[in-house]
């Protein structure tokens, strides 16, 4: 991470998104206030930033792009909590942080979960909960791989390799299982996997 942002995390600005979490089933309000406070399980808000801003993107279409748009292009970071890829996916584009992403070539984003789930070209119809209007499950496409997160999670006993072979033979593009001691880094198209834990790539046959 700090060697993505290139200078030391004390020095970086952070918006925090939540906006994930209200469309999943299984995450109560709660979890936001876990997330966005740094009582996490994998904490993002408390790494010692400068200062951490919490945006939701929910609340962006009512406002004008005059307000909300310099705060995304003031921040170091986006840390975007996990939750519903699709709903996310959803609110990323009606508040128009979609258009914007493609210009903020300094900006990182720090994905968990469906917040990295977000980035790829569809998540599966196995990870779709919250129905977007026009049904599918394609997401933004910012790269050209799937993910399948928490592998073998005592919390989800279906994440097992044997129903990832099964998703990933939907897709028609290549996708990454992965543990939760996992990350992916793509920088500029390369793609670097830093894991302590288990993962493996799946191209489509």
């Amino acid at each position: 991470l700090v060697e993505l942002l290139d200078k030391p995390i004390a020095e970086c600005d952070a918006l925090a998104i939540p906006t994930a979490g209200y469309g999943h089933p299984m995450v109560r309000p709660e979890m936001a206030w876990r997330f966005i406070s740094g009582h996490d399980e994998c904490p993002m808000t408390n790494l010692g930033w400068r200062s951490v801003g919490v945006l939701e993107l929910s609340a962006l279409p009512s406002l004008g792009d005059d307000r909300w748009v310099s705060w995304v292009r003031d921040a170091d970071v986006l840390l975007v909590n996990g939750g519903d890829a699709m709903y996310l996916h959803h609110w990323i584009r009606e508040s128009g942080l979609a258009d914007l992403i493609p210009t903020l070539d300094e900006t990182v984003w720090v994905g968990l979960s469906a917040g990295s789930m977000v980035m790829t070209p569809r998540i599966g119809a196995d990870f779709v909960e919250w129905e977007p209007p026009g049904g599918g499950d394609a997401t933004l496409g910012m790269v050209d791989f799937s993910i399948f997160p928490h592998l073998d999670s005592p919390d989800l006993p279906l994440n097992t390799m044997e129903t990832a072979r099964r998703w990933a033979a939907t897709l028609g593009n290549p996708a990454y299982v992965m543990d939760d001691e996992t990350a992916i880094s793509v920088v500029d198209g390369d793609v670097d996997v830093v894991s302590e834990g288990r993962w493996e790539r799946l191209d489509p046959a």
